[in-house]
């Protein structure tokens, strides 16, 4: 977990608040010794951060997902069987 001093915070704050709202908490030092840690009010478990793109390439979808398994569908909502 990063450590930022008070002058720090300060000069920073708007690029810190970002940071911590987007789920990354930091610690604010004075004079080196840590005073307050920093988190988002509803930040995220690592767990429940979404991850785009992380089977990218490894999923292929058939081209007929739209209309597959119609023939054997549609008689059971038309009434035949």
């Amino acid at each position: 977990m990063q450590t930022y001093n008070i002058h720090e915070a300060k000069t920073q704050l708007s690029r810190l608040v970002e940071k911590a709202a987007k789920g990354d908490s930091f610690v604010i030092a004075k004079a080196g010794k840590p005073m307050v840690k920093v988190i988002a009010l509803e930040a995220p478990d690592a767990s429940q951060r979404k991850r785009f793109g992380f089977l990218s390439g490894q999923i292929k979808v058939p081209d007929d997902f739209n209309t597959m398994g119609a023939d054997e569908i549609e008689p059971l909502f038309e009434g035949g069987e």
